[in-house]
C-alpha cells in the first residue's frame, strides 16, 4: 500500500470557501482605497491571466497610472499570502485530524517506531538518532516582522472558521476581526525600507520557537518516547530533535558578524529559553495547590519548599507550589546572572527584546532587595550553574510525585518543561561559527609572521603548510597573539570572535556552541589553520577539541577532491584524538548552492551523490562516524525540494545517527509559522532519517552500479552543456543582468548579508540566493533544470533501450525519482511566456537571443521528464501542489507582468523613490506565490 503525503484535507470544499471569504475582504478593501474604476482594472487583469490572453494582459497593465499602481501591485502581492494563509490552515487542521483518528500518512513516527521495532538493534537506533534543522537568515523573507505578526492573528482567526459554521463563535465579529487586520495589512509597508542587522535576524526568528517550536519539539520528543515504550522499547532521554543556528556566528561573507552578534545570538537564545521556563514553572505554581492534609510528600521536596520565598500563609500547607516558586526564583536569578555576565546592553535589551514575564522578574527582584534588606541566606537567592542542576529539582518533584501515587499529574506543563530542559537546556540551539577558509589562512599567516616563526607562511606548498601548523599545534604550548606586535583589523575581530566562543561554552555549556565551519574548504591545511585559531583561546588542544572542525565542500571539484582530502585529514594522529574526543563523529558539510551554479543541476545532485559515498565508506574503513550537514536552500536549485524525499534518497549508510540540514528564506514560515506545521514537517524530518537508516530503498541493490555508470555518463554531458552556456556563451552574463530582476532584487533588503562577494557583475562572485532567486522571479527556474533534458536526450539516442531503462530507474531507485520528481516540481512553476517578456528587457538582438536557447532546452527537457516518469503532464504524483497552483497562478502570473512593466519604466523613464518601492513589492508577492524560490 503506498502511504500519501499529507498535504490537503479531503474536503476542498472549506479551502476554496476560505479563499473567498478573505479575497473578498480584500476586493472590498480595495474598492474603498482606490474606488470602482480602478477596481475594475484589478478584475479585467485577473480575467485576462485566467484566459492567458498574456498580450492584452500585458496592454491593459501598460496603461494604469503609477498612482493606482501603488494599490493594484499591493493587492496582487497580498493575495497570493491569503491564500497561503488558508492553506497552512488546513493542513494544520489535517494534522490533527489525522493524528487523533489514527490514520496513516506519509512520515508519520508511529509508523516509523513499528518499522524500526522489528530489528534487532531498535533501541540502538531509537536512543541515538538525532535530526538538527539549523535556522539560518531569512535571507529571501523581506516581508516586516508586523506582516509576520498580522499572517498569525489572520491565521489564528481561520483556526476558528469551522466553529464559526457550526454557529460556536459569533460569525459577524469573526469577519468583523478578520476585515480589520486584512485592512491594516493593505495599509502597511508589506517589507523593509533599511536593511536588516544581524540583531534584527535573530529576534525575527526566535519567533519561531516561541510561537511553535520550542512546543512542537517537546511534544514530538514526548510522543517519541511513549511510542517506543508501548513496544517495549525503553529509551533514556533521546534526543531525536534539536535545533541549530547560524544567525550571529555565520561570518562567511558577511562583515556585520562580529563578537557582538555572537554574544547576542547566545544570550538571545538563552532568555527565550529561560523565559519559556520562568512561565511553565509559573503556570505549574499555580495549578499544583496539593496540600499536605491530603497528600504526602518527599523529603527532598520539603527542602525545596523550605527554601522558598513564597511566605504566604496560604501556602504553608502546599509544598509543591513553594517548591516550583523556589525553582523559578533560581531561573529568574540565573537569567538575570546571564545577562549580567555577557556584559549585555540592558537598554538595548528592553527596547528589542522584551521579556514575556517582565512582571514577574520585577517582582522577584524586588523580594530579592527585601531578602537581602533581612540579611536572609545565600541559597535563597541561589541560581543554576547547569541546566542539569534544574533538572534534579524538577526530578525530585516527578519522584515525589511517583512515589505517592501521583503519576497522572505528570503529563501536560510539567513532563513539557522536563522535556524542554532535556532538549533544550540553557542554550536553545547549538550556535556554528562560519569563514571562509581564506580569511583563516591571512590571520594565521599574520600570527606566524608576528612570532617570528614563517615570513611569508602563504607561499608555502601545502606540505610544508602542514609541518609548520603541526608542529604549533603538537609541540608549542604558547598562544601566538601573545606577541606585542601589532595585530590588524581583521586579525583582532577574529580573534574575538573565538574568544567570545570559548565565554559563551564556559557560560552556557559545551552545547552552545560546537562547530566551526570552514567555507571552500580545499586542503588540509585550511583545516589546521582553524585549529590555531581555536588554540589561541583554548578550544582546542593536541588531546582534545571542545569545537569540531567542519569542512564545507561546495564546488563540483571540491566535492570531487573531498574524499582525498578527508582520508589526509583522518590520517593524522592528532585529529583522531580530537575526534575521539568527540565519541568519534566527524561532521561533514555539503554545499548545495555553488555546486549548482558551478555545473548544473544533475552535476551537483550527483556530485553530492558520489561524495557522499565515498565519504561513508571512507568513515567505515577507518572507524570514524562519518555525518553530513545538508546546506540546503529553499529552492530546487539550491538542493531544495520535499525533505522528506531528500532524506530517504540518500545513498544507503551515509545516515549513521546524526543529520543536520540548513532550513532558510520563506521556507521557515512555511514549516514552523505554526505549532502543528512545525510539529508535522519535524516528526518527517526523524520518519525519514530513521526509515533511511533501516530499509534499502532501492528494489534490487546489485543494479546500482549500472545505475551509477549510466548517470556518469549522462551527468558528464549535462555539465559540458550547462557551462557552455553559462560560462561560454559571452552574452549569458548580459542576459540575465537585463531579463532578470537581479539589479532589482540586489537593491532589496532581503537580509544582512551582502548580495555579492565581490561585485554584482560577475556571476562567479554573486551569491546563491540572489542567483536562483532573480531565475525565480522571471519564471525561468533555470538553476533547476538546465541541461538535464538535452543529456537524457542523448542518452535515449545512444541506444533503444535506454528509455526504458531511465524508467527502470525511476520507478525503483529513490536518488532518481527524488531527482526528476525535483526538476518536475520546477518546471511546473515556470512560464516561459512570462520569461519571453523578461527576455526582451534586453535591449540587444544577440543577448535576447539566448533565451532561445533556453528555451528549446526547457521544451526538451519537459518532454524528457514526462517521457521517464510516463506521465503526460506535470506533477501527476503531487496533485495537492497541481490544485495549489491552478488556483493561484493567475494571480502572480499578473505580479509578473507588472513587475515587467515596472522594470520598463525605472530603466526607461526613470521612478522615484516610492514608486521603486513597488518593484520590490512585486518581488516578495512573486516570491510568497511561489513559496520556494529561494
Amino acid at each position: 500500500m503506498t502511504i500519501k503525503k499529507l498535504e490537503a484535507s479531503s474536503d476542498q470544499t472549506i479551502v476554496t470557501e476560505e479563499v473567498q471569504i478573505l479575497r473578498g475582504i480584500l476586493d472590498d478593501t480595495t474598492r474603498q482605497m482606490i474606488g470602482d474604476d480602478a477596481f475594475a482594472k484589478i478584475q479585467t487583469l485577473i480575467d485576462l491571466s485566467s484566459k492567458e490572453k498574456y498580450g492584452e494582459l500585458e496592454q491593459a497593465i501598460h496603461t494604469i497610472s503609477n498612482d493606482n499602481m501603488v494599490v493594484i501591485a499591493r493587492y496582487f502581492s497580498i493575495l497570493p499570502l491569503l491564500i497561503n494563509i488558508s492553506e497552512d490552515v488546513d493542513l494544520a487542521y489535517e494534522v490533527n485530524h489525522q493524528n487523533n483518528t489514527g490514520q496513516d500518512y506519509l512520515g508519520k513516527i508511529s509508523t516509523t517506531i513499528d518499522l524500526v521495532a522489528e530489528k534487532d538493534n531498535a533501541q540502538d537506533i531509537l536512543q541515538h538518532v538525532n535530526v538538527v534543522p539549523v535556522l539560518t537568515a531569512h535571507p529571501t523573507q523581506v516581508q516586516r516582522k508586523t506582516m509576520l505578526e498580522l499572517n498569525t492573528k489572520i491565521h489564528d482567526l481561520l483556526r476558528k472558521h469551522r466553529d464559526v459554521k457550526r454557529g460556536l463563535i459569533n460569525k459577524d465579529k469573526w469577519h468583523a476581526d478578520l476585515r480589520r487586520y486584512i485592512e491594516i495589512m493593505m495599509q502597511t509597508d508589506i517589507i523593509r525600507e533599511q536593511k536588516l542587522k544581524v540583531t534584527n535576524e535573530i529576534t525575527n526568528v526566535m519567533e519561531y520557537y516561541n510561537s511553535s517550536l520550542i512546543k512542537a519539539i517537546t511534544n514530538l520528543s514526548i510522543e517519541y518516547q511513549r511510542l517506543a515504550a508501548e513496544r517495549g522499547i525503553k529509551l533514556d532521554n533521546p534526543k531525536p530533535i534539536t535545533m541549530g543556528m547560524w544567525i550571529g556566528g555565520d561570518r562567511d561573507g558577511n562583515p556585520y558578524v562580529t563578537a557582538e552578534t555572537l554574544r547576542i545570538s547566545a544570550t538571545v537564545q538563552s532568555e527565550v529559553i529561560l523565559n519559556y521556563y520562568i512561565e511553565k514553572l509559573n503556570d505549574l505554581y499555580r495549578s499544583f495547590s496539593l496540600s499536605t492534609h491530603l497528600i504526602r510528600t518527599s523529603e527532598a521536596v520539603e527542602r525545596l519548599a523550605a527554601l522558598s520565598n513564597d511566605t504566604s500563609i496560604y501556602r504553608e500547607h502546599e509544598p509543591y507550589r513553594k517548591a516550583f516558586n523556589y525553582i523559578q526564583s533560581k531561573v529568574i536569578q540565573t537569567l538575570l546572572n546571564l545577562q549580567a555576565r555577557a556584559g549585555y546592553n540592558q537598554e538595548r535589551k528592553q527596547s528589542e527584546f522584551t521579556s514575556p514575564n517582565s512582571s514577574i522578574i520585577a517582582s522577584y527582584v524586588q523580594n530579592k532587595v527585601s531578602q537581602a534588606a533581612s540579611e536572609l541566606e545565600d541559597e535563597q537567592m541561589a541560581s543554576y550553574q547547569t541546566a542539569q542542576e534544574l533538572k534534579e529539582d524538577l526530578w525530585a518533584i516527578k519522584e515525589s510525585l511517583i512515589a505517592n501515587g501521583e503519576q497522572t499529574l505528570l503529563s501536560g506543563d510539567f513532563e513539557e518543561l522536563l522535556q524542554a530542559v532535556e532538549v533544550f537546556g540553557f542554550y536553545l540551539a547549538s550556535i556554528d561559527m562560519r569563514q571562509d577558509s581564506s580569511i583563516q589562512e591571512a590571520c594565521v599567516a599574520e600570527l606566524l609572521k608576528s612570532a617570528n616563526i614563517v615570513a611569508d607562511y602563504s607561499s608555502l606548498s601545502e606540505e610544508e603548510k602542514c609541518q609548520v601548523l603541526l608542529k604549533e599545534l603538537l609541540e608549542d604550548p604558547r598562544t601566538l597573539s601573545s606577541t606585542h606586535a601589532p595585530k590588524s583589523e581583521l586579525l583582532q575581530k577574529e580573534l574575538a570572535i573565538y574568544q567570545t566562543a570559548r565565554e559563551m561554552k564556559d557560560l552556557l555549556g559545551e552545547d552552545v556552541i560546537k562547530q566551526h565551519i570552514i567555507s571552500h574548504t580545499e586542503s588540509v591545511s585550511d583545516m589546521f589553520e582553524l585549529a590555531i585559531m581555536l588554540k589561541e583561546v583554548g578550544l582546542i588542544d593536541k588531546d582534545s577539541a571542545r569545537v569540531q572542525i567542519v569542512p564545507l565542500f561546495e564546488t563540483i571539484e571540491d566535492l570531487d577532491n573531498s574524499t582525498g582530502i578527508m582520508e589526509d585529514y583522518l590520517s593524522y594522529d592528532i585529529v583522531k584524538k580530537w575526534v575521539a574526543s568527540k565519541n568519534n563523529y566527524q561532521e561533514i558539510m555539503l554545499g548545495y548552492s555553488d555546486s549548482n551554479k558551478d555545473g548544473g543541476y544533475l552535476a551537483s545532485g550527483w556530485a553530492l551523490y558520489k561524495a557522499q559515498n565515498a565519504l561513508t565508506k571512507l568513515g567505515d574503513d577507518q572507524g570514524v562516524k562519518i555525518t553530513f550537514f545538508h546546506g540546503r536552500g529553499g529552492t530546487v536549485g539550491r538542493g531544495g525540494g520535499p525533505s522528506y524525499e531528500a532524506i530517504t534518497s540518500q545513498p544507503f549508510g551515509s545516515i549513521k545517527d546524526r543529520i543536520r540540514l540548513t532550513e532558510q528564506g520563506e521556507v521557515i514560515g512555511f514549516k514552523y509559522g505554526n505549532k502543528d506545521a512545525a510539529y508535522y514537517n519535524l516528526e518527517m524530518l526523524v520518519s525519514a532519517a530513521v526509515n533511511r537508516m533501516v530499509t534499502r530503498m532501492l528494489a534490487d541493490p546489485n543494479e546500482i552500479e549500472g545505475f551509477r555508470a549510466d548517470m556518469d555518463a549522462i551527468v558528464a554531458d549535462s555539465n559540458v552543456i550547462y557551462r557552455d552556456l553559462v560560462f561560454g556563451n559571452p552574452h549569458f552574463y548580459d542576459y540575465f543582468f537585463e531579463a532578470s530582476p537581479i539589479k532589482e532584487v540586489s537593491s532589496l533588503n532581503l537580509g544582512s548579508r551582502p548580495a555579492a562577494r565581490k561585485t554584482i557583475t560577475e556571476i562567479s562572485g554573486l551569491r546563491a540566493i540572489p542567483w536562483v532567486f532573480s531565475w525565480s522571479q522571471n519564471r525561468m527556474m533555470f538553476p533547476g533544470w538546465y541541461g538535464v533534458g538535452s543529456a537524457f536526450k542523448h542518452f535515449i539516442d545512444a541506444d533503444e533501450g535506454n528509455l526504458a531503462k531511465l524508467q527502470h530507474m525511476y520507478k525503483t531507485w529513490p536518488f532518481f525519482n527524488s531527482l526528476l520528481s525535483n526538476v518536475d516540481m520546477v518546471l511546473s512553476k515556470s512560464n516561459m511566456n512570462i520569461a519571453f517578456q523578461y527576455a526582451k528587457l534586453a535591449e540587444q538582438e544577440e543577448v535576447r537571443e539566448v533565451f532561445n536557447i533556453i528555451l528549446d532546452e526547457w521544451q526538451l527537457t519537459k518532454n524528457v521528464i514526462l517521457a521517464i516518469e510516463g506521465e503526460e503532464d506535470f506533477l501527476a504524483e503531487n496533485p495537492a501542489l497541481k490544485s495549489s497552483l491552478d488556483y493561484r497562478l493567475p494571480y502572480f502570473n499578473v505580479l509578473n507582468y507588472i513587475q515587467i512593466e515596472l522594470i520598463k519604466r525605472l530603466r526607461h523613464e526613470g521612478l522615484d523613490e516610492d514608486t521603486v518601492k513597488l518593484i520590490h513589492i512585486t518581488i516578495n508577492g512573486i516570491a510568497t506565490g511561489l513559496r520556494n524560490s529561494g
